[in-house]
């Protein structure tokens, strides 16, 4: 029973539902500690010199930040649960307290993590914490790109569509929007980079950039051969396994030995290539974010980078939990 239920006096429900299991996971396996440490120096210090209220703890903030990345809640939505929720406010750290962060204290802590290029390192922290415990071994790198769509529609303030979003056509439609670029662990599946660009730019520019300079062989799909030609690909020593484009394998005659030999190596690249999906599920659907939040493509990217870096501790959270037990 959490201490603001004791003061209202309500019993606690025999069954815990999954949200309140996913925040006791997550309470849990986020390294609270190191992320404070990281944010703690930018952050607003003397307030008494600045005048108005005190500010609230930075970890009060971050864990707010962490709550509207997992359910894609806007900053005003943010405040409203904060007061109807006391789940929201039990793990925030607020259970009791007379005054709570208002939209505009949460849109600043947001604007703080921009403005001080925050995002990256949280995501390096996180990945810092993950090797520790063994889980990120570097020697092979998956490299994909997803859409996340944007409002196309003109009928805003400005009259047009954000200018750093572009329109690309995959299959026969055509998407307007941003690309998320991922590098990814080849053995865990847990993302240690993350690039975000405009739909129009094609994936094979940005493969070398989601490279952590460690690993020996990288594995992408169709839409990435060529990268072993490119000239900043040229000075790597590393192994790339490109998949074969699906006309010419649907080509081949598989009633001959090589051709069922090479549609074998086929099918074990995809199932190496395969574990690069999982964290764009786990954003898009366990977190929900299928269209960018705001305008600009900086903004969108430090969103993505720390909701990836949170995606990497639910991804990896039995194997914590277990090390804790």
């Amino acid at each position: 029973m959490t201490q603001e239920q004791q003061m209202l006096g309500f019993d606690p429900l025999p069954k815990k539902t999954r949200k309140e299991i996913f925040l006791e996971e997550m309470n849990r396996v986020v390294p609270w500690a190191a992320l404070v440490a990281l944010i703690q120096p930018h952050a607003r210090g003397a307030h008494q010199a600045l005048g108005g209220r005190p500010p609230f703890a930075v970890e009060t903030m971050l864990r707010i930040h962490c709550l509207q990345l997992w359910w894609n809640l806007s900053d005003p939505a943010m405040e409203e649960e904060l007061h109807e929720r006391p789940l929201y406010r039990e793990f925030a750290g607020l259970s009791g307290r007379a005054r709570l962060p208002d939209e505009t204290t949460i849109l600043r802590f947001r604007h703080l993590l921009e403005k001080q290029h925050l995002a990256p390192e949280i995501l390096e922290t996180i990945n810092a914490h993950l090797a520790a415990q063994g889980l990120m071994l570097k020697t092979g790198t998956l490299v994909d790109a997803t859409l996340i769509a944007a409002p196309s529609s003109t009928k805003n303030a400005q009259g047009e569509r954000d200018p750093e979003m572009h329109q690309t056509k995959k299959g026969n439609q055509w998407h307007f929007g941003m690309k998320a670029h991922i590098g990814v662990d080849a053995e865990s599946g847990l993302v240690h980079t993350v690039i975000g660009t405009a739909a129009n730019v094609n994936d094979v520019t940005q493969a070398t950039q989601l490279l952590h300079g460690q690993e020996q062989d990288i594995f992408a799909d169709a839409g990435y051969q060529g990268v072993d030609k490119r000239p900043e690909a040229q000075d790597l020593t590393v192994n790339w396994h490109i998949a074969m484009r699906p006309g010419k394998r649907a080509a081949l005659d598989k009633t001959r030995a090589l051709a069922q030999a090479i549609d074998r190596v086929e099918q074990i690249k995809a199932s190496i290539r395969a574990k690069v999906e999982h964290p764009f599920r786990v954003i898009k659907q366990q977190f929900c974010h299928a269209k960018v939040r705001y305008r600009g493509l900086a903004k969108n990217t430090a969103r993505l980078q720390v909701m990836f870096a949170q995606g990497n501790v639910w991804m990896a959270r039995r194997q914590l939990l277990a090390e804790q037990a």
